[in-house]
């Protein structure tokens, strides 16, 4: 793959089309362009050969949809290059990606306020962003260590990595990884070698950054088509660094940053397209935002409390009130309390309404999921003296209820969500430095967890990075020990075989075997397309339950099917949660598909 630095230069293309999308509700400007649904839909689990499609509520001016004003970003793969067509009399815009994107990776979507009809009615000041996550393959939770990485170029000189980010900075389209390094003071860069067996290359030179630095994030800052990475450090400092798009990054631009810096985090806080960013900051208890000018200059920061947390530490950016705009969601070290800033598009936040909410214990990280399927995001909270992670649930209007906590046996420094067995929910992964493991909790699609392994380290964890790096399609996980400092690269095992819930008298089938893939969207309210292996060639039965496990519709495919929501009588089923699998006449029963209707 090569989309060059310059690859965000989309094509415009015409077509008229009817595709069906997912509808979200959303506020309306008076005399403004509205967004009125897109697919996939906001925070859903999708292919990763999706296409990004947005419906308007009128025609727009395609002069006015440019690499500025339409921005497509993979946490993991970067800027998406592609093309883009008009279809429903010009009312919806899709950009078909030119490559896929990978396994596990958020992608991000932001429509500036500038993308306008030829009447020139604009979107609203706070312009339009959603994200979805890249749905991973079935997987069997057996790990593999392949290798046991040095981080270290001196062997006596120690590095204390404490973070990493995989992402694809030498746009190879595979991940590669860059170390955040406290004691060393730098930020290393070690390649791919693309080579499908998951390992990694020697580090590059060593890009010199502040003391104890750990918190960082990916993003297209200067708009160049290459990936940046901004990085936080206890010299009270943010450091900007500019990829080339070789794996090497030619500039690096300090700011001030606020006394301790912490938390940082890449969101569009003012509606105009572009990459801002967010930087919490513990001793002056407070966040601040830097505001981008489009070509990657920051301007900043503008800081502001947030209530009822005190030692601002753990920082994420989602929309956790489903409103098309992006949220905060910050932690308090000294508070034991989280809370959500919700955005107002213009480049402040107002506090939620109901007020901060106790965590299980000082709080190092947060970060952000649907953990329960309801299309909600939730939040997963590293408790330090806690000894474990705290899940607290959304329920889409920006507040939280603390739901249950998990044990990791001593002082926990990160806590992070991932799907590693590829049954469409995430698990959770705690990194825990006091007991010397990563301990992976399995979710059981509601939201609940049960434990499933440790990971033993030489000395002590700093975190866990969950992405594919051998590109078979499932999560595989890198294992930071801060102390050690090591990175455990642990392969993951594609599964190959479908199971199903037990049906009830009157509907035995025996399951195909085989792989169910994915469902998209998910959850859905209009429709949804199942994708899965059926072991064998040619068209299979593949069977819809509620959760009492009554059939309620039945669909022949080869491979796919596709759901519109009505049971066999044509009727709609009610909102909630059902299952799905192919039926056949060999496997065993086991967990099925679960699949989420919406109203």
């Amino acid at each position: 793959m090569s989309k060059g630095r310059y690859s965000r230069i989309l094509v415009l293309t015409a077509s008229m089309c009817s595709a069906l999308f997912a509808l979200v509700s959303l506020p309306r400007d008076a005399a403004a362009l509205e967004v009125t649904g897109t697919t996939p839909a906001l925070h859903s689990m999708a292919a990763r050969e999706s296409a990004v499609t947005i419906d308007f509520d009128e025609a727009i001016d395609p002069a006015t949809v440019t690499a500025g004003s339409f921005r497509v970003f993979g946490s993991g793969t970067g800027p998406a290059a592609g093309s883009i067509t008009y279809e429903n009399g010009g009312a919806r815009l899709v950009l078909t990606p030119d490559e896929p994107f990978v396994t596990g990776e958020l992608v991000h979507v932001n429509l500036s306020h500038s993308i306008a009809t030829a009447s020139n009615d604009s979107l609203r000041a706070a312009g339009f962003a959603f994200s979805f996550l890249i749905a991973a393959d079935p997987a069997t939770n057996a790990f593999t260590i392949l290798d046991t990485m040095s981080n270290r170029t001196i062997p006596t000189a120690p590095t204390q990595i404490y973070g990493a980010n995989a992402c694809d900075l030498n746009d190879d389209g595979w991940l590669d990884l860059a170390t955040v390094n406290e004691s060393s003071a730098d930020v290393r860069v070690s390649l791919s070698t693309a080579d499908g067996t998951g390992t990694f290359g020697a580090f590059l030179a060593p890009v010199p950054i502040g003391p104890n630095a750990s918190p960082n994030t990916a993003g297209d800052f200067d708009g160049d088509g290459a990936i940046d990475l901004a990085v936080s450090s206890s010299a009270d400092t943010l450091y900007l660094l500019f990829g080339a798009g070789d794996g090497t990054f030619h500039t690096t631009v300090p700011y001030y940053a606020g006394d301790l810096p912490k938390g940082v985090v890449s969101l569009d806080a003012d509606g105009d397209g572009d990459p801002d960013l967010a930087v919490s900051s513990r001793n002056e208890t407070e966040v601040g935002l830097f505001t981008n000018d489009g070509a990657g200059v920051f301007s900043g920061p503008v800081s502001f409390n947030v209530p009822g947390v005190a030692g601002e530490y753990g920082l994420a950016a989602g929309d956790v009130n489903n409103d098309g705009i992006t949220d905060l969601v910050a932690t308090g070290l000294n508070s034991s309390t989280m809370r959500a800033m919700l955005g107002n598009g213009d480049g402040t936040f107002s506090p939620a309404d109901t007020g901060a909410v106790p965590t299980g214990g000082p709080s190092w990280v947060v970060v952000l999921g649907d953990v329960n399927g309801d299309g909600n995001l939730d939040a997963a909270t590293a408790d330090v003296t806690g000894n474990g992670a705290t899940i607290l649930l959304g329920a889409g209007d920006g507040s939280f209820v603390p739901d249950a906590a998990y044990d990791a046996g001593g002082l926990v420094v990160s806590a992070d969500l991932g799907d590693l067995d590829g049954d469409a929910d995430l698990d959770l992964v705690i990194s825990s430095y006091g007991a010397g493991i990563w301990r992976v909790y399995e979710n059981d699609g509601s939201g609940s967890f049960t434990f499933q392994q440790d990971f033993t380290a030489t000395s002590n964890p700093s975190c866990a990075i969950l992405f594919d790096f051998d590109r078979d399609g499932d999560m595989d996980m890198v294992l930071t020990d801060e102390i050690a400092d090591e990175l455990l690269l642990a392969a993951n095992q594609t599964q190959v075989s479908v199971a199903g819930p037990r049906p009830t008298e009157g509907n035995e089938a025996a399951p195909v075997s085989g792989s169910i893939v994915f469902a998209s969207p998910n959850p859905f309210r209009s429709h949804t397309e199942i994708r899965f292996f059926a072991g064998a060639a040619g068209v299979v039965p593949f069977d819809l339950f509620d959760v009492a496990g009554r059939r309620v519709r039945t669909i022949a495919g080869a491979g796919r099917v596709r759901w519109d929501g009505n049971d066999e009588r044509g009727l709609p089923v009610a909102p909630g949660v059902y299952f799905g699998r192919a039926r056949g006449t060999a496997g065993d029963a086991g967990p099925a598909i679960r699949i989420t209707r919406l109203r």
